[in-house]
């Protein structure tokens, strides 16, 4: 007997008949012989209407309630899905976060997992039942009080728990047929990938892919946790992200997909003096902020001033909070402004075959070049290469490299819900 972790997204269950539709897929698995135990996420749009009834009430909702508040939409999720499947004759338990043994730490919003102690899953199992998870959500023992994992933390959540129970297979269920070479409602013609290291998955979910999160595909990727993401809507079979046993050799494609980031900022601090200890000292105090920086640009320094101008990349949301921290700082870095841009995009283009294969760079600039594309910022990692453009050119960037690489298919792929998760 296998035991099987299903995770299924908002737009699975969000409503009465998907709901339905999830718990017969829920209890064929079981019929097949098969432990399962499952993770939801809350219905639909439930998180981001909670969240607005929160601001209604106060610009400034108090982190610990809000908490409270957001782990309403899982229960919700967990609750219905139990009673459909016991509805069906099947033995269903639904469990919170904590009763499932999810410990965090006491961070609220954004918390991260310590520890997994599922033991009330474990003692369902072996009564015969399947077991119903809410998502996103753990219990910190320093504080005794409901976190958090942040958005996303439904994913985690499903692989935490994989890990811990030593699932054969970690299903990840969204509204696409799996992982693409590229989103799907960018690029029509964007091929289905069969099989994907978690390597390139992890570099692709960190360019901005939306079909699986990046902390879960990290976990999984430390605890040696399969995962086959599919769709809660079609039998297809999915893709497969795996990682690659000590010694495998396997021939991987020159180029695993093309990824695309809107979400994200440039600040361009300008004429910081060119003299030793300066970048450690900006990149020191960014820190402090809790900001997540990318990208890293520092121009040559002019000659006649000594001074030059450093740019960086970072999520938006936390634009305004570093652009302070470096304003209160100006007389002590020395720098004269700062430039703030919100208008740029992000394009990766990541394969594993790179490490072997020369002549990917000039394919991409190449192709970028003849479609009148800028590139304002490259990156480059082992088998991923970034660059920045204007936000309104993303998704044409995004499509003459795809074309470029050959990466399109013969049919258009097929998007179910329309969401991405």
């Amino acid at each position: 007997m296998s035991l099987i972790v299903q995770k299924y997204g908002g737009s699975s269950v969000a409503d009465a008949e998907s709901i339905k539709r999830v718990a017969k897929r829920i209890v064929q698995t079981r019929k097949a012989g098969n432990e399962v135990v499952v993770v939801v996420s809350a219905m639909g749009d439930t998180t981001d209407e909670l969240l607005d009834l929160a601001g209604q009430v106060t610009p400034l909702p108090e982190p610990r309630e809000l908490d409270m508040l957001l782990t309403a939409g899982e229960r919700i999720s967990m609750a219905l899905l139990a009673m459909t499947i016991k509805g069906m004759g099947v033995d269903a338990r639904s469990f919170t976060g904590s009763q499932a043994g999810m410990i965090t730490d006491a961070r609220h919003g954004a918390a991260r997992i310590v520890d997994v102690t599922p033991v009330r899953l474990r003692e369902a199992l072996d009564a015969g039942a399947i077991a119903i998870v809410a998502g996103f959500q753990g219990f910190s023992r320093e504080t005794m009080d409901i976190t958090t994992l942040g958005r996303g933390g439904s994913d985690t959540t499903a692989v935490a728990l994989a890990a811990a129970l030593g699932a054969e297979v970690c299903e990840i269920y969204t509204d696409v047929d799996g992982v693409f070479t590229a989103d799907p409602r960018v690029v029509t013609k964007a091929t289905k990938i069969e099989r994907i290291t978690s390597e390139e998955m992890l570099e692709l979910a960190a360019a901005g892919s939306k079909v699986l999160y990046i902390r879960a595909v990290e976990y999984a990727r430390r605890h040696g946790v399969t995962i086959h993401v599919r769709s809660s809507f079609s039998n297809s079979p999915g893709t497969y992200v795996y990682n690659p046993k000590d010694g495998e050799t396997v021939e991987e494609p020159i180029i695993a997909g093309v990824a695309a980031d809107l979400n994200e900022a440039k600040i361009t601090i300008v004429d910081v003096p060119d003299i030793p200890g300066k970048a450690a000292e900006i990149f020191t105090l960014v820190a402090t902020t809790g900001a997540n920086i990318d990208m890293i640009v520092q121009n040559v320094s002019a000659a006649a001033t000594g001074r030059t101008d450093i740019s960086f990349t970072l999520p938006k949301a936390e634009g305004l909070r570093v652009m302070q921290a470096l304003e209160t700082q100006k007389d002590r870095i020395g720098f004269s402004t700062l430039q703030f841009d919100d208008q740029i995009g992000k394009l990766a283009l990541v394969g594993a075959g790179m490490r072997t294969n020369a002549g990917v760079s000039a394919k991409l600039f190449t192709a970028l070049y003849e479609a009148g594309i800028n590139i304002e910022m490259i990156s480059t990692s082992e088998i991923r290469i970034s660059v920045v453009t204007r936000a309104d050119t993303i998704n044409d960037a995004v499509r003459v490299v795809h074309t470029a690489f050959g990466l399109d298919g013969e049919q258009d792929a097929v998007v179910y819900a329309g969401t991405g998760r």
